[in-house]
């Protein structure tokens, strides 16, 4: 990254200072939840290593006052600058009562929290995205300026559901953003198994919108392609499909073993080029931080992280009878 790239962005130190400790706390709370997992206090874990600067990126390009967002299931980063805490994803993960997602009731990683307009999400894959498409004719319908943005991973988009959706959205000029985090696997299926054509943006021209490939490893060009993409929906010229190119450090899931279809020198030559690590070194050239500072908020993350998992494991659980509500219209 060029010295001070973020300024021609528009964006303060302030601003990328808050990006990285957002990639940093998405990342610190995966990690330990895999410790969690493995020590069998938690049973679910989808991982958002090595997608946190697409995902943070994006999620500062957009209003996050007035937006609504959509997210997959590895979406840590969009969450968090959502305003969802690492208390609450770690309630989640622990099954607790006071789990705003859903009290309890979902797996870990099936976001929704109604007060920060993050959709809920469902278990069945692309299922968001007619969701996100209906918000944006919402805002359409009622001539109102919030946008309508969702993700998914590069295998999903091989649902009818992204179809659907997509064509939806292309043909009525809504203000939805598509930004597909393509990490290279569909569980274990590699790229060149799932889809025949070059890059999935190319498949943007046959819905009538642009489709833009950014390297989702650079927060800031995230930002810049995102940003653009919500000033295209704001000035009513419809929606956009956005392909970062990710990669996906951890299995799968706690229930795969990656071993099994991949590559481990090409996992390990891609983890040199770790967002975290490019991201804080970027900061340090651009004299937003120093050696000193990045150390320092390691320290206030890892606090967080430690309080929000104490918090979480001491909550009580739900009462049994919590399972008969909302199951009819009361």
């Amino acid at each position: 990254m060029s010295k001070n790239r973020h300024e021609s962005l528009g964006l303060s130190n302030d601003d990328v200072i808050k990006m990285y400790k957002t990639m940093l706390l998405a990342r610190k709370v995966d990690e330990r939840m895999w410790l969690l997992n493995r020590a069998g206090k938690i049973p679910f874990v989808i991982s958002c290593q090595g997608q946190e600067a697409a995902q943070v990126g994006a999620a500062f390009a957009l209003d996050r006052e007035q937006d609504y967002v959509a997210p997959y299931y590895r979406d840590l980063g969009v969450v968090l600058a959502f305003g969802m805490t690492a208390k609450d994803l770690m309630l989640a993960a622990f099954a607790k009562a006071e789990d705003p997602n859903s009290g309890g009731r979902q797996m870990p990683s099936h976001f929704g929290q109604k007060e920060n307009r993050i959709l809920t999400g469902s278990s069945p894959v692309a299922t968001q995205i007619p969701h996100a498409v209906g918000v944006g004719l919402a805002a359409k319908m009622e001539d109102k300026d919030f946008v309508s943005f969702v993700t998914l991973g590069e295998g999903s988009t091989n649902q009818g559901d992204f179809h659907e959706g997509l064509n939806f959205a292309g043909v009525h000029k809504l203000p939805v953003i598509t930004m597909v985090e393509n990490n290279g696997y569909a569980i274990s299926v590699p790229l060149d198994k799932q889809v025949a054509c070059e890059s999935i943006a190319d498949r943007g021209i046959g819905y009538g919108m642009p489709g833009v490939s950014v390297d989702g490893h650079d927060p800031l060009d995230v930002y810049k392609v995102v940003k653009e993409a919500r000033e295209r929906a704001a000035k009513g010229d419809g929606p956009t499909l956005i392909e970062a190119m990710t990669t996906r450090f951890t299995a799968h899931s706690s229930d795969d073993d990656d071993r099994q279809y991949r590559d481990i020198e090409e996992l390990e030559k891609a983890k040199q080029n770790d967002p975290i690590v490019t991201f804080a070194n970027y900061l340090k050239e651009a004299d937003v931080l120093t050696e000193a500072e990045l150390k320092n908020i390691d320290t206030e993350i890892m606090d967080e992280v430690n309080k929000a998992t104490d918090y979480a494991e001491e909550a009580p659980f739900a009462e049994p009878e919590e399972a008969l509500k909302y199951v009819y219209e009361e």
